[in-house]
């Protein structure tokens, strides 16, 4: 029996398609159904590891996390992940095909309708549900030709839409009004209900709108859902640049992630923005690189560009001053990439073919290359004892005086477990979605022994730390080990994946709280 199929589109961008789509998978588990998550097409910086050795968007990551399965590359068919600001990597089905500009995209996507209706079909195969999320609005009136994401992808499969809105925007009526007014009589037809999204205050403020609302469209409001505070969902791309880290006492990390314009996989922070221990900040253009314990450089999807903006910022200069005065570095994939002597693009994958000059730090050097590395992992930490002193009364912050002009230590003892445990085998879990091979002398000093072999490096006075690891903060121990290297001594790191979860069953209540239950499964059926 074919599955039954529920689309969610939105007027707009970040209406909270994403977040409805796992309420939806998580309540409809809750009831016994077999449920998985689809979204034709995706463009994120944002990527998983699916267990078929895949890549796709977190966000559907994260729908199968609500879902209770592994994620697979067909929840995701089609993943742009965009290099330039007229041009994107395409990947199709888990990988790679090449990169585009935005109107040889445009052409292609009659051919890549193919490869999100074979995933389509294969998904409905398996599962009773399948949760469909849209991409940005469906009233994007220069992209209809060949579309795939929306209404084209609805068209296509016969399914029945819902279209959420945010009223923390502003202007909800106007943009569901308008957005029913902008869609074919075909595409009118299939829009079963609205759902209105971050609602606060008192509902029955609004109802006369909603009573209007369905009046004027003759579709039904299926449920106005509130305004959640401290949800903890990977973002499917846009930087949470305005959660503040948590209060703690005792004793604080500085922590500093500098933005640059192509960074990708930012929701290896999540861990430490919500850490009660840390003061979290993510540094953006034009701003100064303030003082801190750790300065940590994400991945990049364009590499070479984002480190020539990384000096054109001045944070180059920020960095080795932050070294000076004892500081720690961590790089992750791209950021990695970056603190070595150089990264070379012969074959002009990420711009024009050259060589970066890199910032020297460890002797290694990059060679970019189309094949990418996808990979789930697991291993352990390898890490080095701190040795800087810490200023009288400071709450963290390094000190001006420190020890490492004293030269390299290469016998250096690895560092004790925190908590009172005196072996060294720190767990760590997470994945590696690169396109760069790394050869030098500071790959004899790894970072991480992973089941696949030694990852990543430590330079020889034990101040930096790279990896091609993503979600290296993400297991608790390993973030407890990696802060009290930095120098947070008794560090209580969250458990980011179970509060994920928690918020996924929040989530849930939601759904059948404020929504009208009946009338979904109804659509969901087809008897509405």
């Amino acid at each position: 029996m074919k599955a039954r199929t529920l689309m969610v589109q939105g007027c707009t961008s970040d209406a909270g398609k994403s977040t409805v789509v796992a309420a939806l998978c998580r309540w409809l588990v809750r009831g016994g159904m077999r449920v998985a998550p689809f979204k034709p097409q995706n463009m994120a910086l944002n990527s998983a590891v699916t267990a078929d050795g895949g890549e796709i968007g977190r966000a559907q990551a994260a729908q199968a996390m609500a879902c209770r399965i592994a994620p697979t590359t067909d929840m995701n068919p089609v993943l742009l992940k965009p290099n330039t600001d007229v041009g994107a990597q395409v990947i199709i089905q888990g990988h790679a095909i090449g990169n585009m500009d935005a109107l040889d995209y445009h052409a292609y996507k009659a051919t890549a309708k193919a490869a999100v209706l074979d995933s389509f079909a294969r998904l409905c195969g398996q599962y009773e549900a399948v949760i469909v999320e849209g991409a940005g609005s469906p009233a994007e009136i220069n992209l209809r030709a060949n579309d795939i994401a929306n209404m084209g992808f609805a068209e296509a499969v016969d399914c029945p839409v819902i279209i959420v809105a945010d009223i923390d925007r502003g202007g909800v009526f106007a943009h569901l009004v308008g957005t029913l007014e902008l869609l074919s009589e075909t595409e009118q037809a299939r829009v079963k209900g609205f759902v209105i999204n971050r609602f606060r205050g008192d509902i029955a403020l609004l109802q006369n709108g909603l009573d209007w609302l369905e009046a004027r469209t003759g579709k039904p409001v299926l449920g106005v859902l509130p305004y959640l505070h401290g949800l903890q969902l990977e973002a499917e791309d846009a930087i949470a640049r305005d959660v503040v880290s948590p209060a703690g006492e005792g004793q604080r990390l500085r922590v500093i992630v500098p933005v640059t314009p192509r960074i990708s996989n930012h929701t290896d922070f999540d861990a430490l923005r919500l850490h009660p221990q840390i003061d979290f900040r993510f540094i953006g253009p034009d701003e100064a690189i303030p003082v801190a314990d750790l300065i940590v450089l994400p991945g990049s999807k364009a590499v070479r560009a984002d480190l020539e903006f990384l000096r054109a910022q001045g944070w180059d200069a920020a960095i080795a001053k932050h070294l000076r005065y004892g500081g720690k570095v961590i790089g992750i994939c791209g950021g990695f990439q970056m603190l070595g002597t150089e990264i070379a693009d012969p074959d002009g994958l990420e711009g024009a073919p050259g060589v970066a000059f890199g910032l020297g730090y460890l002797e290694m050097r990059t060679t970019l290359a189309s094949a990418k590395q996808l990979r789930n992992e697991h291993g352990t930490l390898n890490l080095p004892l701190p040795s800087s002193r810490r200023r009288p009364g400071s709450s963290g912050s390094v000190a001006a005086t420190s020890d490492l002009d004293s030269g390299p230590d290469e016998g250096r003892p690895v560092l004790s477990l925190p908590k009172g445990r005196n072996d060294a085998k720190i767990e760590v879990r997470g994945y590696e979605i690169h396109a760069g091979v790394t050869h030098g002398p500071a790959l004899a000093r790894p970072a991480v022994q992973l089941s696949g072999g030694p990852d990543g490096a430590i330079s020889a006075d034990g101040q930096i730390l790279g990896t091609y690891l993503h979600g290296l903060f993400d297991s608790p121990e390993a973030c407890d080990a990696l802060l009290a290297w930095a120098g947070l001594s008794e560090a209580k790191s969250p458990d980011i994946t179970a509060l994920r979860d928690a918020s996924i069953e929040r989530l849930a209540d939601t759904i059948a709280e404020f929504m009208d239950t009946e009338k979904l499964m109804a659509i969901l059926k087809g008897d509405l």
